[in-house]
């Protein structure tokens, strides 16, 4: 499901909700929910506003404190990294993957709300949130496994200061792979999923606190399987590489809200092969 173009992500998410609830239709919504919805919509969007000011705030910081002498072609000093140094680089790791993936679960957190309210459900807020931890917990998780393997990389002396691989042929793999990925099947199915929030807050719903992390998680393993590989991106090029962080923001984006999204992925992974091909064949 696209957003029709130009219309504001609020009124496209409120316009489809009075279908969530069962046996109901729009006539029977209370009275006062429009006015609860904008109320949710404001409080919701604050607080996922706050969440992603942190993580830019967090890469920002840490990209502006790096020294400016150019090590594209040096590896930093690769002494073993203490536990201090590793929690340092996990928190940096869930704030890269946060700032990528949370503007675009946007309208899923909208969706999930709206409709708690609409099911006249208890603890909107509190669901809301939990919903939003377990769509965190996943990317959480990814970053771990980012955080080690750039833990394996830097004891092998294969980072530069930024936190990028110092060696073209894997930075060129990586894109071929992301590109390649990007005309699967599952690529695809994963993308539809995420571009269908109704679909899956109707087909998926669970009621309670649990029900609300459990289908953060669920929402959130999609989103990632469809973004994986180009999330994987970062890796070469550096965890404080802020226009590739950018960059592929501004592409999940916009695969997930443009009613072409589905060519634009296609689109996208023919430059990734192309841009990775040249890198691998100088």
């Amino acid at each position: 499901m696209a957003f029709p173009s130009g219309a504001p992500l609020s009124a496209h998410v409120s316009a489809q909700v009075p279908a969530l609830v069962p046996g109901q239709g729009a006539t029977h919504v209370p009275d006062h929910a429009p006015s609860r919805a904008g109320v949710d919509r404001t409080v919701v969007l604050s607080l996922l506003g706050l969440v992603m000011a942190l993580c830019w705030a967090i890469l920002l910081l840490r990209a502006g404190s790096m020294p400016t002498t150019d090590f594209s072609l040096h590896a930093v000093d690769a002494a073993p990294w203490n536990a201090a140094d590793l929690a340092l680089l996990l928190a940096l790791w869930v704030a890269v993957i946060a700032a990528i993936m949370l503007p675009a679960a946007v309208p899923a957190v909208l969706l999930y709300a709206r409709a708690k309210r609409l099911r006249r459900e208890r603890w909107v807020y509190l669901s809301t949130l939990l919903f939003t931890l377990g769509c965190l917990s996943v990317w959480s998780g990814c970053a771990l496994a980012a955080a080690m393997l750039a833990w394996l990389l830097h004891d092998a002396g294969a980072l530069d200061e930024s936190m990028a691989v110092l060696v073209p042929a894997a930075t060129g793999l990586a894109l071929v792979a992301a590109g390649v990925y990007q005309w699967t099947p599952a690529k695809h199915a994963c993308l539809e999923h995420c571009r269908a929030p109704l679909a899956f807050v109707r087909t998926e719903w669970r009621r309670g606190l649990p029900g609300a992390f459990r289908m953060g998680v669920a929402d959130a393993r999609c989103a990632t399987g469809c973004c994986w590989l180009l999330l994987a991106l970062v890796l070469p090029a550096g965890a404080l590489n802020l226009p590739v962080i950018g960059g592929l923001l501004v592409l999940i984006l916009a695969e997930k809200m443009l009613p072409s999204g589905h060519l634009l992925a296609c689109a996208a992974g023919l430059g990734l092969v192309a841009w990775g091909t040249a890198l691998l064949f100088p």
